[in-house]
């Protein structure tokens, strides 16, 4: 089953000027991304789409290819990384070149190994769902979640209060790292999120959102941690 891993990196960046080559423990973030989809020997690419010439000189030096420069409709802040996947998939289907799956992985996804990649794509071919999405648990019950109201802090679910912790039921959200999804069923639902989802558990020392300056210590501080205690495999 013929596998693309697509790595989405336009240039512009608002809260973090140059964030997808910005140096994280002393290499552009996105060579983690590119180096774990290389190394999974998971997919029969592995290429980066972008609009910028220095993230494409970048990408290449560390071993992605960048077949074509991202357009510059999908290149703008209102571009969903639906648009950026289907500007993908329709360049390459251009060239004679169809995948049955594919990979959405981001450029600052520090935490994203070869490990999990090669698990995540074997997990979902072998299944029969649409989709598989990483997902971590809320690391508080959102049952128990806070309001305010009139200035005062409200419970939503006050019934809630009263119950242990751990019969609780789990919630979960996207880890934010990749996606691996069927092409045939992303081309029919021109969505991600949708369709027969498979999850894949990750611990909360291998996730953090990178928005701003902190979060990016916190991601080194977590990355190396996790290194340290083998979480990263």
């Amino acid at each position: 089953m013929s596998t693309l891993a697509m790595i989405t990196a336009r240039g512009g960046s608002k809260r973090i000027p140059r964030k997808n080559i910005k140096q994280f423990n002393g290499k552009p973030i996105i060579a983690y991304s590119i180096e774990a989809a290389l190394s999974s020997g998971a997919f029969d690419e592995v290429m980066v789409s972008t609009d910028d010439d220095e993230i494409a000189e970048i990408s290449r030096k560390y071993g992605a290819g960048v077949p074509f420069m991202r357009s510059e409709k999908t290149a703008n802040d209102f571009a969903t990384t639906v648009d950026v996947i289907e500007e993908v998939l329709d360049e390459y289907h251009k060239r004679g070149q169809d995948f049955e799956m594919f990979a959405c992985i981001y450029p600052t996804a520090p935490f994203v190994t070869a490990g999990r990649l090669r698990a995540a794509t074997e997990q979902l071919r072998e299944s029969d769902a649409d989709v598989l999405i990483p997902v971590v648990r809320f690391s508080y019950p959102p049952q128990r979640a806070m309001v305010i109201e009139k200035e005062r802090l409200v419970f939503k679910a006050p019934e809630n209060l009263s119950k242990r912790s751990q019969d609780l039921e789990p919630y979960f959200h996207d880890a934010g790292q990749f996606y691996i999804s069927r092409t045939e069923s992303f081309k029919k639902n021109r969505a991600l999120m949708v369709g027969n989802i498979l999850p894949m558990e990750l611990s909360e020392l291998e996730v953090q959102d990178i928005d701003n300056e902190v979060d990016w210590k916190l991601a080194e501080l977590k990355y190396n941690l996790a290194r340290n205690c083998s979480e990263i495999t």
